[in-house]
This record gives C-alpha cells, structure tokens and sequence, in this order.
C-alpha cells in the first residue's frame, strides 16, 4: 500500500479507520496482508491507502454504502475484526464518509 490510490468522480465514500496498536506484532503483520486481497476483490472497493507511525490510519475507498456493510460483514474480516478488539488495538475509531468532491 504504497501508492495513492485512483478513485472515481465523486460521488463514493471513505471509511477511515483510526487505531493505536498494542505492544508487539501478534500476527497483525500477516492479518493486515491478508485483508488486502479479500477487501480488492469485494465487490465496490475503490482503493486504499495506509500509513502507521504513533497513529495508524487506513483509509479505504468503496462505490457506495452497500459496499460498505458488505465488507463489514465478509468472514475473514470479521475474524480480522475480532483480533482487533483482543489483541491488537488499544484504542481505535471508525468513520464513513461521503466524498463530494476531491482534486
């Protein structure tokens, strides 16, 4: 996730995923890599972008709200999501978006 991912024309939606970690790696490394292929392949996904220093935000990208809630429930993610609340974060917010406009 190195690169700035190519959306659309606006109207789509963002859903920005804030987190600060626990201490030590606990399989997030691998989770994280494995949660890329299902969410691209999710039907409505646009793109996503990643960054972790003190915070981690991830923001993905995704066609409509349906999309959204689909992804919210696909079964690798909720196992992913689950861990999350265990193990890996100590704090973390989620936000949806609707993106209008961008340049």
């Amino acid at each position: 996730m190195s690169k700035i991912a190519q959306t659309p024309e606006p109207p789509y939606y963002a859903v920005i995923f804030t987190s600060l970690r626990t201490e030590g790696d606990n399989g997030y490394g691998e989770m994280t890599e494995r949660m890329v292929k299902p969410a691209s392949q999710q039907p409505g996904f646009l793109g996503v972008e990643s960054v972790r220093e003190n915070i981690g935000i991830t923001v993905s990208y995704w066609s409509d709200f349906e999309s959204i809630k689909a992804w919210k429930q696909n079964a690798e993610h909720l196992i992913a999501q689950k861990q999350g609340r265990e193990v890996w974060y100590k704090e973390f917010k989620t936000r949806i978006s609707k993106v209008e406009n961008h340049d």
